[in-house]
């Protein structure tokens, strides 16, 4: 719930919507893949070295984490067919006889298909959550600040104490 309210706020503070929407992108990548992948590592270490929305990445990563479960079957068949693709056959020999490629373990066809299908999914993400993020402050958020509860809870000395505590 903490983690709900945070996005919350990332999407109603002054953070740039393509920040939010590289966070989602990202967060994707580590959510429908295993989690303790090289490649999992490496996209963590873009998100901290540069202004990526913290909050954003995670519930982003938690809700690809859920999906992830469901379309497990579909990302290993993809792996199957890059990783049995003839025309390739030579550069997963290649790779898999260097350390970085045994360390990677894109051999197993989970690894592959979701770093796959998570790679095809990247701009799309990108470009659909960054849209998303634009219409949600310029059309929905003016309209939920006009319903009459929303200015009832903003007027509460509860939701100042939680702004002032909160950040």
């Amino acid at each position: 719930m903490h983690l709900l309210v945070k996005f919350l706020k990332a999407l109603n503070s002054e953070a740039g919507p393509w920040q939010i929407a590289f966070a989602i992108a990202l967060g994707a990548i580590v959510g429908l893949s295993p989690f303790y992948r090289l490649h999992n590592f490496v996209v963590i270490f873009v998100v901290l070295l540069f202004r990526v929305n913290i909050s954003s990445f995670l519930a982003s990563f938690i809700l690809f984490s859920g999906l992830a479960f469901f379309m497990d079957s579909s990302m290993i068949s993809v792996g199957e067919i890059v990783l049995q693709s003839a025309s390739l056959n030579g550069v997963w020999t290649a790779f898999y006889n260097t350390s970085l490629g045994r360390l990677s373990q894109f051999n197993h066809t989970l690894t592959m298909g979701s770093l796959v299908t998570s790679l095809a999914l990247f701009p799309v993400l990108l470009f659909a959550s960054r849209y998303a993020v634009v219409q949600y402050r310029g059309q929905v958020k003016n309209w939920v600040d006009k319903w009459h509860v929303v200015k009832v809870l903003k007027a509460s000395k509860l939701y100042h104490l939680y702004e002032r505590v909160g950040g």
